[in-house]
């Protein structure tokens, strides 16, 4: 039995969108709330698989609702369930860790289809934001391609560090520092020393 939580401050709504999925989707509990507030104690006092949650509530801190009911409930999925239709308000949100984004215009079939992919793989985004939301990945800062140990390679590079000073710092072997920096130089699309240190000042 899957678990799903409305949060949603006009009746009509969840009561509509409860009755969707009741009437299409098997083995599924369906709690309402009409306040942030309510939520939350809802959230405390019970597992859910699924929040379907308003970004207009009244009584709301806006985009870090997320991160407020993620801490709650770290397995728990989000879908933004909103009447807006701009494209950058979802991406923010999605930004914040929503795990999907339905406008509550969306016809019967689309609104069970969401449910159903976020209970099954834990996402959902319309087709036109799935294109939206590859540009902004291609169009993100370089540097956040490097995991945290990278960056800490990065950072002391270009500082100015050699590899035996690196490994004196970090604890590990010059070799793997070497292989750290062929990754390094890789991701950013440099070819050396230089062309790094060029690297971190446009990063100023």
């Amino acid at each position: 039995m899957k678990k799903v939580l409305i949060i949603d401050d006009h009746y009509v709504v969840r009561a509509g969108t409860s009755l969707i999925l009741h009437s299409n989707i098997k083995n599924l509990e369906i709690n309402q709330v009409s306040s942030y507030q309510e939520a939350l104690a809802k959230v405390r006092a019970s597992e859910y698989d699924l929040i379907l949650l308003d970004i207009d509530l009244p009584d709301t801190t806006n985009k870090k609702m997320i991160s407020e009911l993620k801490g709650l409930a770290n397995n728990v999925k989000i879908l933004m369930y909103t009447s807006y239709t701009d494209n950058d308000i979802a991406i923010q949100y999605i930004r914040e860790g929503a795990d999907g984004f339905l406008n509550k215009m969306a016809n019967e079939k689309e609104i069970v289809k969401a449910v159903n992919e976020m209970l099954t793989f834990g996402y959902y985004f319309p087709q036109q934001l799935v294109g939206i939301i590859a540009q902004q990945i291609k169009k993100r800062n370089p540097i956040e391609k490097l995991s945290e140990r990278e960056l800490q390679i990065f950072n002391l590079l270009t500082e100015g560090n050699g590899n035996l000073e690196i490994s004196n710092i970090m604890g590990i072997k010059a070799t793997t520092i070497s292989t750290y920096k062929k990754r390094i130089f890789e991701k950013l699309d440099v070819d050396n020393l230089f062309g790094l240190m060029q690297f971190k000042k446009k990063l100023h």
